[in-house]
């Protein structure tokens, strides 16, 4: 069962993906992922597996849909595109040569992701302190990334 194995590098990508919108942590309602019907891949497991591997992550909740794409192999001996078949041993039906290129077929890759990003900014309890050369000086709070135009920092000491 290598849905388990695809689950895994699936949640390696999404985690990188995350990282990419930190410190706010993505929403998200949908992946979209095209399979290739020559991966060998049973999408209702994969299905399966996603929904057990995201429970109490931050991808609860979120959907696997997938888009199975038809095996597409190219003939090289007369340059045409077909649909192999096992029951004709993958060969090319217009002049009988084993099928030497696969155009689709292989394919398990995020088409896209359903997601929103909150818009609340943390309160100030929740910053980053400013490293200070002075103990007897005030804590001054840095600005959240997400409101670079917001000044949270405290006023001087009188």
């Amino acid at each position: 069962m290598h849905e388990v194995d695809m689950t895994k590098c699936l949640l390696l990508s999404m985690n990188q993906w995350k990282q990419q919108h930190a410190p706010v942590i993505p929403t998200v309602q949908q992946v979209h992922l095209q399979v290739g019907t020559f991966t060998c891949v049973e999408p209702d497991q994969l299905v399966f597996t996603w929904g057990v591997a995201v429970q109490g992550s931050w991808l609860a909740g979120a959907q696997l849909v997938i888009e199975s794409l038809p095996l597409v192999g190219r003939c090289l001996q007369c340059n045409g595109s077909y649909a192999p078949s096992s029951a004709a041993a993958y060969r090319s039906p217009c002049c009988d040569q084993p099928m030497e290129e696969i155009i689709s077929g292989r394919e398990l890759r995020i088409r896209s992701v359903d997601y929103t990003l909150a818009t609340t900014t943390p309160s100030p309890a929740m910053l980053p302190v400013q490293p200070h050369a002075s103990a007897a000086e005030p804590a001054q709070l840095l600005p959240h990334p997400a409101s670079p135009t917001t000044s949270l920092a405290a006023a001087p000491a009188a």
